[in-house]
């Protein structure tokens, strides 16, 4: 029996699931890509600047043909001692390149670099597959770490390599996985051999979402019927959801008996039943009471990068470049609309934004947001980094009113929330078959990883490319606070008509 050829990241696959390494093979076009281009940048942008944490190294470039990359790893190992980025080994099938591999004149140290700001137990499954292939290469190994990166680094001036990221040594960890590995490497080429010619019949559970949502789970669910235990919404707990699929509980109609969270068997009667909307006419008279004119509706847009560019950021801090406000200046006046957006080469946008908004939001109005937890935390972020706008910005957040609560609680609920209080749920139940309320029918931009996605793509780009994504960026943003424009008009109309 030949081994099947693995890698680094498909032995991890393999780890969370031998399937996915058939499905793979098998079954490509069934794949659907979960992970957002900005995810993939940050793991490449921080694997590239981590090459020089310990000074002057030789990178070995990628090569379709593997054993280039072998043969030239080979010869510079003679040359110790030295750096070598992308060393790579080959073990019986098993290949991997080291991200970092120190080799000194008595031996060699692993770093596996992860741009991720914890360890998790599946990056221990990596660096001990690469800590494998080396020992059994027979390669004395004096080290194996992990390379992450630390969140609590705050950029002042250069970048402090040795301050962003943390390096944790592991070795004791890999070795005591050598056997495990040898075992698992063992069963995933039976398991190969033994599906060659069948598709594996694999049950579904946890390991489809640990420590990775696959990307294989529409097509292992595809006779579910639906709706199903995974469509129910609002925080049911995971092992719960496959507690009951493994009961065989796993329809809508199966469910509704059932001894769950009222929550969750509300959208369920809502959905089997087709009940009408449910409405606390009382909550919705609550939250109209507390609103002062000017009303402010507000949202904002952020970006995340893990090697933070702006002095007084962190890794993965979310950067506001855009909002869009919507107000209305005293009962019976028209509509207005102003907007931000932030230019991609500004180096002090975030000041900017915060300026801007101080002299959008000029009154005492409630600032009408969907969800406490974002728009506040931003104020308070811009506020630590210019303190000149902290006393403006403290106002604004001290006015804010969340249009999410009513929905979060489920006291206004339809099914065609389905059990999300999701703006973009709530939206088209509030006003079904609206075009111009419809997500789907923006041009360039659909939800907020799309918006940062976009606006980090503007770099580069031709000045007509750059109208056409900033013109979406604007167009996305506008609606979501036209939504919470429409929210208060339906809350108004169900106050009048009471």
């Amino acid at each position: 029996m030949n081994n099947i050829y693995l890698s680094k990241s498909r032995y991890c696959k393999a780890v969370q699931c031998k399937k996915i390494i058939w499905l793979k093979k098998y079954k490509t076009e069934c794949a659907i890509q979960k992970a957002r281009d900005t995810v993939l940048e940050n793991g490449t942008a921080v694997g590239q600047l981590a090459k020089g944490l310990f000074g002057k190294y030789e990178n070995i470039e990628f090569n379709e043909n593997l054993n280039i990359m072998i043969e030239q790893t080979k010869k510079l190992l003679a040359n110790k001692p030295n750096i070598i980025t992308e060393a790579s080994f080959n073990y019986d099938n098993n290949f991997c390149s080291v991200d970092i591999l120190k080799n000194d004149l008595d031996g060699v140290e692993i770093y596996e670099v992860k741009s991720s700001t914890e360890i998790s137990d599946i990056y221990l499954d990596d660096v001990s597959y690469q800590y494998y292939i080396l020992n059994s290469l027979g390669f004395n190994i004096k080290k194996a770490s992990i390379v992450y990166i630390n969140n609590k680094y705050v950029k002042r001036g250069e970048l402090k390599l040795n301050k962003l990221f943390n390096i944790e040594d592991v070795t004791e960890i890999a070795k005591s996985k050598l056997q495990e590995i040898k075992n698992n490497i063992s069963e995933l080429n039976k398991y190969m051999e033994v599906h060659k010619d069948n598709e594996p019949k694999d049950d579904i559970g946890i390991k489809c979402f640990k420590p990775y949502e696959c990307e294989f789970w529409e097509y292992c669910t595809r006779n579910l019927p639906k709706p199903n235990v995974f469509d129910i919404k609002g925080g049911m707990n995971l092992n719960k959801k496959f507690e009951k699929y493994y009961e065989g509980k796993v329809s809508f109609k199966d469910l509704q008996n059932e001894n769950l969270n009222p929550k969750y068997l509300e959208q369920i009667n809502f959905e089997i039943n087709d009940l009408q909307p449910k409405i606390d006419k009382e909550t919705i008279k609550d939250i109209m009471k507390t609103l002062k004119y000017p009303l402010y509706f507000l949202d904002y847009e952020t970006y995340q990068v893990a090697i933070p560019e702006i002095d007084g950021t962190k890794p993965y801090q979310q950067l506001p470049f855009q909002y869009s406000l919507h107000f209305i200046k005293n009962e019976g006046a028209p509509i207005e609309h102003k907007e931000f957006l932030a230019e991609i080469d500004d180096k002090n946008f975030i000041k900017h934004f915060g300026e801007q908004l101080i002299k959008d939001i000029p009154d005492n109005g409630s600032v009408i947001i969907y969800n406490k937890a974002f728009e506040p935390a931003r104020n308070r972020e811009i506020a630590e980094m210019y303190p000149e706008l902290k006393d403006e910005l403290k106002r604004i957040n001290s006015n804010m009113v969340d249009f999410l609560v009513p929905f979060k609680q489920r006291k206004y609920y339809t099914k065609e929330m389905q059990g999300s209080a999701s703006i973009k749920c709530v939206l088209p139940a509030l006003y079904p078959d609206d075009p111009e309320l419809d997500y789907h029918n923006l041009p360039v931009v659909h939800n907020g990883g799309e918006a940062s996605e976009a606006f980090l793509n503007l770099k580069g780009k031709s000045k007509e490319k750059q109208e056409e994504i900033r013109h979406g960026l604007l167009v996305y943003c506008k609606l979501d606070t036209y939504a919470m424009v429409k929210i208060w008009m339906k809350f108004k109309e169900i106050i009048d008509n009471n």
